[in-house]
């Protein structure tokens, strides 16, 4: 299919509005939630109270840089639903990601929090050229993982035919885009890769598909990955981006008439960039931390939530709103694995409470062509080094393999090897990361 021309008819009125009426919206909507949070979360009550700092003293929008930051380990440590500003029958859904064993990162939603997500999702579609009657091809996974609901409620929300296909079977996806023929996808940018393969080991022009808008996110792509994707497919690429902690997809989302980064939905969350050692508010065009605040959510209010991404703001372009720029990095160690958080204390968690295995241990990351592999390679015990067979070792892989797969979410490879196999430097410590990724 050919790219479509695009027009910016039917634009929400607020991505056309003045900068004066944005601030001014934010500034009332700031004002709430700082209150609704204060007033009903245990947490933000006694963090601000900490500070010194009350909702009454936000005056403007810069006085948001009192109060002190929101971070994942808060979230931790309010599981499961310390952090919800309305009782919880109040809410009508739940969505976590990866969180350190046994306990992820919690998310509550309220009915209005599910429309104004289908509504901003919808917005992002149509930012990327998508219209009512399309048919959306949702390749992202569907469950606890935000991408393919979010996704899904938002086509809805636009007026498309949604496939919610999720993520897998790679052969499956390719059949129903040739029969169902889909004008827009959603998924990972590595994953389209895999199907622009598989779509080319059948005999068939990936260009000549009926796909011509591809809307990628959960993990970062460069501008090269696009215009491979791009010239390969025959179709427009934008970046959408979220984080569940906020919303989920949706937070921001690339104009497909510019593609010059993700236009944050400035109306309903608020962004500054950090120093991520400091955390001095920088000017914008200044790259640091991403900090959000959400400005309507009901269940989950979020004051100043450290995202950890390395980006900054941008002037606005197709929209009244700012962007931000491509993710450069993240202030963590965290790593993305096929949409998939994880940290590397994750899995020395599993690995402490196995039993036979030592906390010694590295995470090698490469790619297989366009997907990211996981390997985790640990050692026994000295006590047990000489006493088991490699047989038996290879059987305590496969048990931490089903302990990754089913506390973090990722698929691993794990190799067990004997005492001090692992290189240490000279100060005792293990590498624990080495990611073989091309830049």
């Amino acid at each position: 299919m050919a790219r479509r021309t695009h027009t910016l008819s039917g634009l929400d009125p607020i991505e056309k509005a003045s900068r004066d009426e944005l601030q001014a919206l934010q500034l009332q909507r700031l004002k709430w939630t700082l209150h609704h949070a204060y007033n009903n979360v245990p947490h933000y009550r006694a963090a601000f109270d900490a500070a010194g700092v009350h909702p009454d003293d936000l005056k403007s929008l810069a006085d948001i840089a009192k109060f002190p930051c929101t971070g994942k380990k808060d979230l931790r440590d309010n599981y499961p639903f310390g952090m919800f500003a309305v009782p919880r029958e109040q809410v009508v859904r739940i969505h976590a990601s990866s969180g350190t064993t046994g306990k992820p990162t919690v998310v509550g939603y309220t009915k209005k929090d599910i429309d104004t997500w289908a509504d901003l999702v919808a917005r992002s579609i149509r930012a990327s050229g998508g219209r009512p009657g399309d048919i959306v091809h949702i390749g992202y996974g569907y469950g606890l993982f935000t991408g393919g609901l979010g996704a899904h409620y938002g086509a809805e929300r636009l007026g498309c035919t949604v496939i919610p296909m999720s993520g897998g079977q790679t052969e499956k996806q390719v059949q129903l885009i040739c029969d169902f023929k889909p004008s827009v996808i959603m998924v990972t940018p590595s994953y389209m890769l895999n199907i622009i393969e598989e779509i080319t080991r059948q005999g068939i022009d990936p260009a000549a598909t009926s796909l011509a808008i591809g809307i990628f996110g959960a993990e970062p792509w460069t501008d090269a990955m696009r215009a491979e994707i791009e010239g390969r497919a025959g179709i427009d690429a934008v970046d959408i981006y979220g984080l569940s902690e906020v919303m989920g997809p949706g937070v921001a989302n690339e104009c497909v008439e510019s593609k010059d980064g993700p236009v944050i939905w400035e109306d309903h969350f608020y962004p500054e960039i950090i120093d991520p050692d400091t955390g001095e508010v920088l000017p914008d065009g200044e790259e640091g931390e991403l900090v959000l605040t959400s400005l309507t959510k009901e269940a989950l209010p979020v004051i100043r939530y450290r995202t950890r991404d390395l980006t900054r703001l941008l002037p606005p372009t197709s929209r009244s709103m700012r962007r931000m720029d491509k993710i450069t990095g993240r202030s963590d160690d965290m790593l993305i694995i096929r949409g998939v958080n994880l940290f590397p204390t994750q899995v020395e968690e599993l690995i402490v409470k196995h039993g036979k295995l030592a906390p010694q241990y590295q995470l090698i990351v490469s790619r297989d062509g366009h997907l990211d592999c996981l390997e985790i390679v640990t050692e026994v015990r000295p006590e047990l080094s000489s006493k088991l067979s490699i047989e038996e070792r290879e059987t305590l892989g496969r048990e931490l393999e089903h302990h990754v797969k089913t506390y973090i979410g990722v698929t691993a490879t794990v190799r067990v090897q004997t005492t001090d196999s692992i290189e240490r430097t000279l100060t005792g410590k293990a590498r624990r990361v080495i990611d073989k990724r091309p830049r």
